[in-house]
């Protein structure tokens, strides 16, 4: 290893560099944009999953939600354009006939002005229960969620987001205990959760108040606004979502085959959706970026070729006077991955640098595609190992032809 830091090896080495400046530069800006498309790729495709589990991680991901409409068909006497309207009896149904349920959870919601002190804004107001918690976890700063005594008690209590807190409370204000008014009617906050999650109610934040006291409020007796059902993790969401409507339907006298009377949204089915758009996108990068990177390694190749050839009389002195084969390899091997290296670190530094510009404009703010682009460590590491790899085996073509040129015919040529 001694060679490494002989100062003869470098002149050689940024000799050959200088006498080749142009192909030089241009082969590893070559190298240079691969390994630059493969980390700005890596780190977008890691912003939009970033973004999406901050959208839908709290959520239980093999999750459908439902909520009635009106019928479009007509059935059994009733005419089309029926309005239906869930009942707490069907959550009831729904957990005995269908299988594979892990949560059915009912839901209401609506805006509704809030008031603390001079204070105010309009936020979505939802009456949920405590097993909301285990469908959609709230990272809570302070305090506590919904409990069975709030429902069965009807207190009149509320948890809130943080961005609530912010538009509606001093700073350092610590709100738990605090009163704050929904509609004219006043409400403890007994929790705060992290804010950026979905919830329905808009970006203006959302309040949670128990489902019973949400009932009898707005007077809403055995209704529900709409339900959140929840598979075991080994049942199908499509099968449950298409069976607990069917069941929807047969329990209202609805057509079988009315599609538009009960509407819902597949969270477990968009999640695979979703999954699947980000292993492809992964994919294309790895494979975008290391064909880049081959391609750009190949030229390094060709240049060191081009050079070896230029060098024939030097390499033939060289051999002449003792020089070993093994001596001339590991010169040009060197050289090579030199080259390569100094372009994957500058494609690595470029590549970081853009991503964090896309951090600071548009992966900022709460309409955001791209959250946190990052690219992990450990697959940046790889890809340089990859890179000095590549050009040690590449810089062994040029490194063998050098060796096999003989040292009588080096010095003839001119």
């Amino acid at each position: 290893m001694k060679f490494l830091f002989d100062s003869d090896t470098w002149q050689e080495i940024f000799s050959s560099i200088r006498k080749n400046k142009m192909r030089t530069g241009i082969t590893i800006i070559g190298v240079m944009w691969g390994i630059f498309l493969l980390v700005v790729l890596l780190g977008a495709a890691k912003g939009v999953e970033n973004n999406f589990n901050k959208l839908f991680g709290t959520f239980a991901t093999n999750s459908v939600f439902i909520w009635a409409q009106q019928t479009s068909k007509p059935f059994k006497g009733f005419q089309e354009g029926k309005s239906l309207t869930l009942k707490m009896s069907d959550l009831e149904n729904i957990k005995n006939e269908i299988e594979g349920l892990e949560f059915v959870v009912p839901r209401h919601q609506t805006q509704a002005l809030a008031i603390n002190n001079f204070k105010s804004g309009t936020f979505g107001v939802f009456g949920d229960f405590p097993e909301l918690d285990n469908v959609q976890k709230k990272d809570l700063v302070y305090g506590r969620f919904i409990n069975d005594n709030d429902i069965n008690e009807k207190r009149k209590v509320c948890v809130i987001e943080e961005e609530i807190y912010k538009q509606l409370f001093d700073k350092d204000v610590y709100p738990i205990g605090t009163y704050i008014k929904i509609n004219n009617i006043n409400y403890k906050v007994v929790g705060m959760y992290k804010e950026g999650q979905i919830g329905g109610g808009g970006p203006q934040g959302n309040i949670h108040i128990p489902f019973t006291t949400y009932q009898q409020v707005y007077n809403q007796g055995d209704n529900v606004g709409w339900m959140m059902v929840t598979g075991k993790p080994e049942y199908d969401i499509t099968q449950i979502e298409a069976d607990v409507k069917l069941l929807l339907r047969n329990l209202h006298k609805v057509h079988p085959e009315d599609e538009r009377a009960f509407g819902s949204f597949n969270l477990g089915e968009m999640v695979k959706q979703v999954t699947g758009f980000l292993t492809g996108m992964q994919f294309l990068t790895w494979f975008v970026g290391i064909a880049t990177l081959i391609a750009g390694v190949f030229a390094i190749g060709n240049i060191l070729l081009i050079t070896v050839k230029e060098r024939t009389n030097e390499i033939g002195i060289r051999r002449a006077l003792g020089a070993k084969p093994w001596e001339i390899k590991r010169q040009i091997i060197l050289e090579s991955v030199f080259l390569t290296s100094i372009a994957g670190a500058l494609g690595i530094i470029f590549g970081g640098l853009v991503l964090m510009l896309i951090d600071a404009t548009i992966g900022s703010g709460p309409e955001a595609v791209l959250n946190n682009p990052t690219v992990d460590i450990p697959v940046v590491i790889i890809a340089a190992i990859t890179l000095v790899i590549l050009g040690t085996l590449i810089g062994m073509i040029p490194a063998q032809t050098a060796v096999s040129i003989r040292p009588i015919e080096a010095l003839r040529e001119e």
